[in-house]
């Protein structure tokens, strides 16, 4: 079997190391740019299936399944690679720093107890027990222990080392414009007037997704880029314990000492230009939960652009009306959390024809309503 995959995130890469554990040899990666460098660089890592669901619904299932495989996958690609990445299951704390960001909260939390989401109830003493850092006018919190952070980039940096160690071809600045149609079999794709053939072809091609078209047309449905600006603040010496969302930041701390601020929600298309006022709004932010930042100037900032679909969830699995045609992208904020099992189950369809009940969720198909094609 020859696989491409078109696109070298967090999520194609992931899904060629799962279709080369499983034995396929020929698999070709193809990348826009540099593979791993766009929104799976500038992420922030954080694993929040919990702090960040409102509903105990398919996508927060979907999230909390992926979190759960997390610790295999992270040991599973250091004893291939030898490669020894930032991942801790620490907790997040989610802060109220008024008496409406406290109501707020405690709503929160009675909503999601009730529904069995791994909550604690926190007060002031409570979260300064557990992040000390954490500003003391904090009014109150909740604990979500079974959450935590990776380093984005360290884990694409493995992926790429253990794909490349394992024979399978990345081929970076290669922008793919369409895939080939042989009837409505796709059989590879076209990159600057270079032809790339494949029994199968997987797009993971994140907010560029739309750009591409299969055949002359483009594909069912649209998926945008929605940009995110973050900054980090860097102290060798500040052991943050926990992530921390705030009212208008995260903070998500890495094994070095640098702090993690993000991240502004923007629909701007492709610009990339830094603007200062939303990077002081979130510096402000981060400095009102976390009080030690005051005495450090911003190390670094940057953005990259979130793939948004327009419900707002991911979309996974067969485009109807093709066949040998997958698409894997739109998970928008949770691309890193989600990639260990999106890669699973784009894996299982392809070899073994099993559907993951997020397969059926997330299908393109959706999209596809009055068109006869909705249940393909």
């Amino acid at each position: 079997m020859n696989v491409l995959v078109v696109g070298g995130g967090v999520i194609g890469l992931s899904i060629a190391r799962e279709l080369r554990l499983a034995g396929v040899t020929h698999i070709t990666v193809l990348d826009r740019s540099t593979s791993g460098r766009e929104a799976s660089w500038a992420a922030a890592g954080m694993l929040a299936p919990n702090a960040e669901a409102e509903h105990a619904d398919d996508f927060y299932r979907f999230c909390a399944a992926s979190n759960n495989i997390y610790p295999d996958f992270v040991r599973e690609l250091a004893d291939e690679t030898g490669i020894n990445i930032d991942y801790r299951k620490c907790g997040t704390i989610e802060v109220a720093l008024s008496e409406d960001d406290a109501a707020r909260l405690s709503a929160k939390f009675e909503r999601q107890k009730l529904k069995g989401f791994s909550v604690e109830a926190l007060e002031a003493g409570d979260m300064l027990r557990l992040e000390p850092y954490i500003a003391p006018n904090a009014l109150a919190g909740i604990h979500y222990p079974d959450d935590g952070y990776i380093d984005n980039r360290q884990l694409v940096e493995a992926l790429r080392v253990h794909l490349r160690q394992s024979g399978v071809e990345i081929i970076e600045n290669c922008s793919v414009e369409s895939v080939c149609l042989d009837g409505d079999r796709v059989v590879g794709a076209i990159a600057g007037g270079r032809t790339f053939d494949a029994d199968i072809t997987i797009l993971a091609t994140g907010a560029w997704s739309s750009l591409i078209k299969i055949g002359v047309r483009p594909l069912p449905f649209s998926v945008k880029p929605i940009k995110g600006q973050m900054v980090s603040f860097a102290d060798p010496l500040l052991d943050l314990r926990k992530v921390i969302i705030a009212p208008g930041a995260y903070l998500t701390p890495r094994a070095d000492g640098r702090i993690l601020v993000g991240a502004t929600v923007e629909d701007v298309g492709f610009d990339n230009a830094m603007s200062p006022t939303p990077i002081e709004n979130l510096s402000e932010a981060a400095r009102h939960v976390l009080p030690v930042l005051e005495r450090h100037e911003i190390s670094d900032a940057w953005c990259g652009f979130r793939p948004f679909a327009e419900d707002g969830l991911p979309i996974i699995g067969e485009i109807a009306g093709y066949t040998d045609l997958f698409i894997a992208t739109a998970h928008f904020r949770n691309g890193i959390l989600l990639a260990p099992l999106t890669a699973k189950i784009i894996a299982a369809k392809i070899l073994s024809d099993v559907e993951s009940p997020f397969l059926r969720a997330f299908r393109p198909q959706r999209f596809l309503k009055g068109s006869g094609m909705e249940n393909v």
